[in-house]
């Protein structure tokens, strides 16, 4: 009987987090301070985020990085999550490709959010915070977190985008429910939100009008810290539990990934499965292929420009040097509100430099299309977000079946679509349609890129 899912054994679980940085050949650039344009040291960034993070974010020295033994002690109430391969995906698409996924969607906050959600709260406990805050797009990771927050005593306030307020509305609710306050963005409760409403009264909101007020509030409020669930390295470190927990479990299916593929906003779930199969090309010479899938709307990897920019629309972060849009693009309202980000984490956009990955866009209808199928052949109701990671694996497979090559293609389900039911209810009715996004409208956003 052929199997189909792979579990490890607890005695197998990752104790250690994989740091790319180490072994990369060309180190991603460091953040600067905005008006010194100086590189910043880990004691800069700890007035904003856990001192912990702030080590991790930017060690380029060390390849392994312990777990706390208390962490290890909260992941393994839910990991290792199933790999699992997809029979009824290949037989639908009559592909010769085996086709894997990595379930995240298992956890009880239904995402891969959790697994950075637990560590930023842990070192923030231990050095003494009580407050934290954050930004979250579709609401995966302000779930997480809210819910991380309570584990560890500490008071959370979310600022949701608007747009996904309206879109997802039981999101915010669950983050009420684990004791969060929750804003939808821009909003009127912070300097930034006023300034961005008082521009453009109409403003939907964004992963950077967020970003920009959550940051807002940590640097004006007493005993509190930003977290983030993307973007940043030390995050994605956090979360390549995930991919380390596939290694194993591949071998356990006696087979290896040809090709790598996961959604796209910001970087965290892509790095957390990628980075820890990437080494081996970078020190063993190895040729998988990984893909990124973002949204054709939010382009930022396909058609973005590489440069130091702000990754919150007021200009409060440091600048990162990334693939971005410009701070201030202005995302279309596509459902899949976890990739409407304008920039590419630092690891990621040096890896694109290097030629280590690519990014592949996707138009919205596209996604959902891939996202049904899915549903109907695996029975799981997959989020928007993951959606763009299934497109992208149907269309690799769909090129095996035309070449008549068996590659074996492993992806992300970053999360699970049950909290989204409205977006795939729109999609069905036929009340969905594709954004584009012109080169005009990038290069105007472009213009105001720092200098």
């Amino acid at each position: 009987m052929k199997q189909k899912k792979f579990i490890l054994e607890e005695k197998d679980l990752p104790t250690q987090w994989y740091n790319i940085q180490a072994d990369m050949v060309h180190k991603p650039g460091l953040p600067l301070n905005p008006a010194t344009r100086q590189p910043l040291s880990a004691e800069d960034l700890s007035h904003i985020f856990a001192y912990e993070c702030s080590k991790q974010e930017l060690d380029q020295e060390h390849a392994w990085i312990d777990i706390p033994e208390e962490v290890q002690e909260k992941y393994r109430f839910y990991r290792s999550t199933p790999l699992v391969r997809a029979y009824e995906l290949e037989k639908a698409l009559d592909t010769p490709a085996h086709i894997y996924f990595k379930n995240e969607s298992v956890n009880p906050l239904g995402s891969h959010k959790i697994n950075s959600a637990l560590p930023q709260c842990y070192y923030c406990k231990q050095e003494g915070t009580t407050n934290v805050t954050t930004e979250t797009g579709a609401g995966q990771w302000g779930a997480a977190l809210s819910y991380a927050a309570k584990v560890y005593g500490l008071e959370c306030a979310v600022y949701q985008v608007k747009l996904t307020m309206q879109q997802k509305p039981y999101r915010s609710l669950i983050m009420r429910t684990f004791g969060a306050s929750v804003e939808g963005s821009p909003s009127m409760s912070t300097r930034a939100g006023k300034d961005i409403l008082t521009k453009d009264p109409t403003h939907s909101g964004s992963l950077g009008t967020a970003i920009s007020e959550a940051i807002e509030l940590a640097t004006t409020t007493p005993n509190c810290k930003y977290t983030l669930g993307s973007v940043l390295n030390h995050v994605s470190l956090h979360q390549t539990v995930i991919g380390l927990e596939a290694e194993k479990q591949m071998e356990m299916a006696g087979e290896y990934p040809d090709k790598v593929i996961a959604c796209f906003g910001g970087g965290s779930n892509f790095g957390g499965i990628a980075f820890p199969f990437m080494r081996h090309n970078i020190l063993e010479g190895r040729k998988t292929e990984f893909i990124a899938a973002e949204p054709n709307s939010c382009p930022k990897l396909t058609r973005g420009t590489f440069a130091y920019d702000f990754g919150d629309e007021a200009g409060y972060t440091p600048l990162l040097p990334m693939f971005t849009l410009g701070h201030g693009f202005k995302p279309s309202n596509i459902h899949a509100g976890g990739l409407r980000y304008h920039g590419a984490g630092v690891i990621v956009s040096q890896l694109i430099k290097d030629g280590l990955m690519q990014g592949v866009d996707i138009p919205q209808l596209e996604t959902f299309e891939a996202g049904t199928l899915f549903a109907r052949t695996e029975g799981i109701i997959p989020a928007p977000e993951s959606c763009h990671a299934i497109a992208a694996t149907i269309r690799e497979a769909l090129k095996c079946k035309e070449e008549g090559t068996s590659k074996v293609l492993l992806f992300n389900l970053s999360g699970h679509g049950l909290i989204d039911m409205p977006s795939y209810d729109s999609f069905i009715s036929g009340d969905l349609c594709n954004y584009t996004v012109t080169d005009q409208e990038i290069q105007s956003y472009l213009t105001d890129l720092p200098k």
